[in-house]
């Protein structure tokens, strides 16, 4: 087929890569504006340019696409089968979708109809599932409501975080996207409506990842793992604000020794031999890993050994 490739990060990467080594014709790829990054503040290429670039292939990158008229001609011109969108960034509009003959094909990181929006792994992991997996669907001018394709279920392991998760779903998003474009050739893929109830993924601020010692063990330890490696999740002692990279819920026999007390929030024991206890509210964290500002992140024994808290 004829693609129109739409995506930013290496997430969409992967997909771009296995349509490339699939034999289909990639007419263009379309991805965010460059962005300056690092201190120096210097313009570096979307992951999907980079590769285009790489192979020869036409590369644009709006700033809007609804209203943009000259790009809409511009992928009009091209007259692609079909436009695979992953992770691009924006809602694109009717007369976008309008174009190709199959209309456009997104790839999603979650089981719709759970988790549209912005960040569907973190908030899998934040939220304790079980499963979460791959949805490629025919896009809508809504945001991610359209029929369903295909889908892909992945387990995520206690020991996963958003950053183990997201290498996993993006392989998994390669291949279906890839065996999705063979059923739609081969007309042997029957859109299904999306079920009426659903959940949002929205955009993860630093606000969100605020530990709150009020919360249970689970919930805590699940924020650390869904906001992992980015944003991170943060605790505030003494007017300092500490990245906390990781943790555990220690069980109710690790807490036979320690003193009582009277609430969440309260740190038990704070040493370089034993770690960072904090209390929460159906039990004790034990924080394993952290970074102190300006710092670098460090098990907490070893930062213990030089710092108090």
């Amino acid at each position: 087929m004829n693609i129109v490739f739409m995506g930013t990060p290496d997430f969409a990467l992967e997909t771009l890569k296995a349509i490339y080594n699939s034999g289909h014709n990639i007419l263009a790829v379309v991805s965010q504006p460059d962005k300056p990054v690092g201190r120096g503040m210097k313009f570096q290429k979307t992951p999907t340019k980079e590769f285009a670039e790489e192979k020869g292939i036409k590369v644009f990158q709006p700033a809007k696409v609804k209203g943009n008229v000259e790009f809409i001609e511009e992928i009009k011109k091209l007259k692609p089968d079909i436009i695979v969108v992953v992770a691009y960034g924006k809602i694109l509009p009717q007369e976008l979708l309008d174009i190709p003959k199959y209309g456009c094909v997104n790839v999603h990181g979650s089981l719709l109809p759970k988790y549209r929006g912005a960040a569907p792994i973190q908030w899998a992991i934040i939220n304790g599932e079980e499963y979460t997996g791959i949805t490629t669907m025919k896009m809508d001018a809504g945001m991610d409501t359209g029929d369903m394709l295909l889908t892909a279920k992945v387990k995520i392991e206690d020991s996963d975080n958003y950053g183990t998760l997201y290498e996993k779903l993006k392989e998994v998003g390669a291949k279906l996207l890839i065996e999705t474009l063979e059923r739609i050739i081969e007309g042997t893929v029957k859109p299904q409506k999306q079920p009426e109830e659903y959940t949002i993924a929205p955009m993860i601020y630093k606000e969100n990842c605020k530990i709150n010692f009020g919360k249970t063990a689970k919930e805590i330890v699940n924020l650390i793992r869904g906001v992992n490696p980015a944003p991170g999740a943060w605790m505030e002692y003494n007017g300092v604000v500490y990245k906390v990279w990781n943790a555990r819920a220690l069980e109710e026999s690790e807490t036979a020794d320690l003193e009582k007390w009277d609430g969440p929030g309260v740190i038990l024991k704070a040493d370089s031999k034993n770690g960072l206890y904090i209390s929460v509210a159906d039990g004790v964290i034990s924080i394993l890993e952290i970074q102190a500002p300006n710092l670098k992140r460090m098990d907490i024994k070893d930062y213990l050994r030089g710092h108090e808290i």
